[in-house]
Parts: structure tokens; C-alpha cells; sequence
């Protein structure tokens, strides 16, 4: 089905408005994918914060025009999906992991912070974890020393009460030995 002129302008808007807000763009080739697979790979790009489209590749060139992803396209040829993320490294994550598990999906190039990326580069972007990642893996860092010196607190407190109960039992038993001595030596 072809679209009308008006039609392709507000695709192109709509691509435009997303790119405006992205770090990066992955495309990959997806020549012989299932249906099926292709609507988990949309599920996953959604569950990621993804947004995943397949486009006519003159669409997506007028689209990136004038942006920072403007030279990748030089790559756009061939039945692609564009995996598009305001994360750096969601889109590369999500179509990497993919093509994995479905190898008629392959990576053709990224875009990231302007640069065009092949596709080992954009496997390796895809091993960097992500923000939520990073955040969590700080406040780890961050309440590491707070629990440690809780746990010594409890551990001191714990050792305390161990120390007072042998304490207490301590004269209780010199008494109970000193009744008893005299009664043997009776």
C-alpha cells in the first residue's frame, strides 16, 4: 500500500519528533522474519522504551536530515527496521539480543552522539549496561557503608547481650559451687 504525499509528510514528522529526542539509532535488516518474530522484537523494543518501525528508507533519510544521525544515511538500503531510544544503549540492547536468538535479524549500523557505528561497535554498545543500571549499581556503592556499619552495630549489640547474660550467669553459678563445696567436704 502506497501513501499519499500527505501521508509521508506526517510519517516524516513523526520520525523527525522522535530522532529530535534520540541518542541513538540502530538499524538492522530483518529479510525473512517471521511475523511471529517480528512482533516479539516489537514487544521487546516497547517493553525497553523502544520506538521500533519499519520505514521506506527515503522516509527515514528525510527524516534524519539536518540532525546528528544525518550520516547514517548512507547505510539506509534494503528492507531495515529502525530501532530508535532516548537511552544510548536501549535500541543497541534490545536488536543485538535479538539478533541472537533470530539470526535473519542482522545489525547493518548505529548512530550515537553523531559518530556511525558498525556493527561490531554497535555490539559493544549494547554490552554497556544502562541508565537504570548504572543508578542502581551507584546507590549499591552508595549503601554499602550504611549497611556495613549497621550490621556492625547490630553485630556489637548482639555481642553485648551475649557478654551481660554470661555475666548474670556467672555469680549465679559461684554461688550455687560455693554451696555445694561445703556440703562435699562435709
Amino acid at each position: 500500500m502506497s501513501l499519499n504525499l500527505d501521508d509521508k509528510k506526517a510519517v516524516v514528522a513523526e520520525i523527525a519528533a522522535v530522532v529530535a529526542n534520540a541518542q541513538t539509532i540502530v538499524i538492522a535488516e530483518y529479510r525473512g522474519i517471521g511475523v511471529a518474530s517480528m512482533t516479539e522484537l516489537r514487544k521487546q523494543a516497547r517493553e525497553s522504551g523502544v520506538y521500533l518501525r519499519v520505514l521506506k528508507n527515503t522516509l527515514a533519510r528525510r527524516a534524519v536530515e539536518g540532525t546528528p544521525f544525518a550520516a547514517l544515511a548512507d547505510k539506509m538500503s534494503g528492507p531495515l527496521v529502525y530501532g530508535i531510544s532516548e537511552d544510548a544503549v536501549a535500541a543497541a540492547k534490545v536488536i543485538q539480543a535479538f539478533s541472537k536468538k533470530d539470526e535473519k535479524i542482522k545489525v547493518i549500523a548505529g548512530s550515537y552522539e553523531g559518530k556511525v557505528l558498525t556493527a561490531a561497535e554497535v555490539a559493544q554498545l549494547a554490552t554497556i549496561p544502562s541508565r537504570e543500571e548504572l543508578l542502581s549499581m551507584l546507590l549499591g556503592v552508595m549503601q554499602a557503608p550504611v549497611s556495613a556499619f549497621a550490621r556492625g552495630l547490630g553485630a556489637l549489640a548482639a555481642k553485648k547481650a551475649e557478654g551481660a547474660a554470661p555475666a548474670e550467669v556467672a555469680p549465679a553459678a559461684a554461688e550455687e559451687a560455693s554451696t555445694e563445696a561445703p556440703a562435699d567436704a562435709a
